[in-house]
């Protein structure tokens, strides 16, 4: 109902501007008539109101983009160089994918063949993981432990990645140090080093960065001057960093 609503105003004031200046003040009976004629008119051609919607969202979705622009343009060393992120591939890429993600984002794990295929087809990019724990305290407690065991062992935080975001089940804390003792590094030594540095700070400069591009969901990735939402694929992150190498934008 809000919605029709909305569009019986719009088409209103389409009509009125339309109308000579003298017929801008509608009497009752003018005001009655002009929203019964344009109720006939929407039931008989309900397309419209589809096609309205979809103007709508367009222009939401470009003014969306027209933030995260801005957003990038003013935080750019907090995207692609925060020293609390972990780089994969080319640490000295000329073109730079960054994706925030959660480790029970479910379509974060549809979406790491993706990252793997992108590193193993292109050898000059770099790729950098921003960890965005959104999806409840299991995902935060698993951030922490992703934290703790990226500063204990950074070389080994691409295997930790792929091998926690790959396993089944909820990621919580217990899974991820389970994942962090597989690969070398004590329970001890990872909660010692939780206790020794939390990252709730780092968390929380995460949350606010991500409101600032206008990130509500995982996955989402920075590249150049865009905001991309969800797991498009790995055909469209392959066209956007051909873009980026040929004329610094991810559409040319």
């Amino acid at each position: 109902m809000a919605f029709f609503s909305k569009t019986l105003t719009t088409l209103a004031l389409a009509a009125s501007i339309a109308l000579p200046a003298q017929a801008f003040a509608f009497d009752d009976q003018q005001k009655k008539e002009l929203g019964e004629f344009i109720k006939q008119y929407l039931i008989e051609n309900p397309e419209i109101m589809l096609d309205v919607q979809e103007a709508l969202q367009k222009k939401q979705q470009m003014a969306q983009q027209v933030k995260a622009t801005m957003a990038i343009e003013n935080n750019t060393d907090r995207i692609f160089d925060s020293k609390n992120d972990v780089t994969l591939g080319n640490p000295k890429g000329d073109v730079t994918v960054v994706e925030f993600f959660d480790y029970n984002c479910t379509y974060c794990r549809h979406a790491l063949p993706d990252m793997q295929a992108l590193l193993k087809k292109d050898k000059n990019v770099r790729f950098v993981l921003k960890e965005f724990p959104i999806l409840g305290p299991d995902s935060v407690a698993a951030h922490r432990v992703a934290d703790a065991f990226r500063r204990l062992a950074p070389e080994k935080y691409s295997d930790f990645h792929v091998a926690l975001l790959s396993s089944d089940g909820r990621a919580s804390e217990d899974t991820a140090i389970q994942v962090a003792s597989s690969l070398g590094v004590s329970e001890d030594k990872i909660r010692a080093e939780m206790k020794k540095s939390p990252n709730d700070d780092i968390v929380q400069a995460t949350y606010q960065l991500a409101a600032n591009l206008g990130i509500s969901g995982t996955p989402s990735y920075v590249i150049g001057n865009e905001m991309v939402p969800g797991a498009v694929g790995i055909d469209d992150l392959e066209a956007k960093v051909k873009n980026m190498r040929a004329c610094g934008k991810t559409s040319c």
